[in-house]
């Protein structure tokens, strides 16, 4: 019996090995917490990257397991924010949006008042896809999508630095994509 029971202990722990060696960490509602995912989960996730309308009978193929287990494990991971949701990827050119602009901005003051007021004017700009927060010689870089360089202009001159929160504005304009993914590189 207690071979049996060590046995059970041994294969427990080493699952519990995987699951940590494998865990991910989910950011909802400013806590950050670690999601266990096993090797199955990191074959569904890395199919469902290059293929989000997957059937669950196609990921079933895909990572050997049954389309009822696949479907079950899809939903915990979107219930536990793993998969935060599913979207149509636009070609941007095509559909005129031929300028990608990186802005830098440096805050006129250092306050969390003065951040609260520059993150509410980068929210509401649609033509801003993506804002970070940095370390360094700016305080934010920002990533806009854009018509024309005359777009570029507006936002610049009409909206980022009008901004009682904004000191100075440094915009580089992209020459090339040489690279675009939003797939993540999970390990298997």
């Amino acid at each position: 019996m207690w071979i049996l029971n060590h046995s059970i202990h041994k294969v427990h722990a080493k699952w519990l090995m995987l699951c940590y060696n494998h865990a991910r960490f989910v950011h909802k509602n400013g806590i950050s917490r670690m999601i266990p995912v096993d090797t199955f989960d990191l074959k569904i996730l890395s199919a469902l990257q290059d293929d989000g309308r997957l059937t669950n009978q196609q990921l079933a193929d895909a990572v050997g397991l049954s389309a009822s287990q696949c479907s079950r494990r899809r939903m915990r991971l979107e219930e536990d924010g793993v998969i935060s949701g599913y979207h149509a990827d636009l070609a941007s050119e095509a559909l005129g949006f031929n300028v990608i602009a990186f802005i830098h901005i440096t805050l006129a003051t250092h306050s969390p008042d003065n951040a609260k007021r520059f993150r509410a004017l980068v929210n509401r700009v649609d033509d801003i896809q993506e804002a970070y927060s940095l370390t360094g010689d700016a305080d934010y870089v920002l990533k806009a999508v854009l018509r024309d360089l005359k777009s570029l202009s507006d936002i610049v001159n009409n909206v980022l630095m009008p901004h009682q929160s904004v000191a100075h504005v440094r915009s580089s304009i992209v020459l090339d994509r040489l690279k675009e993914s939003s797939k993540l590189p999970l390990k298997k």
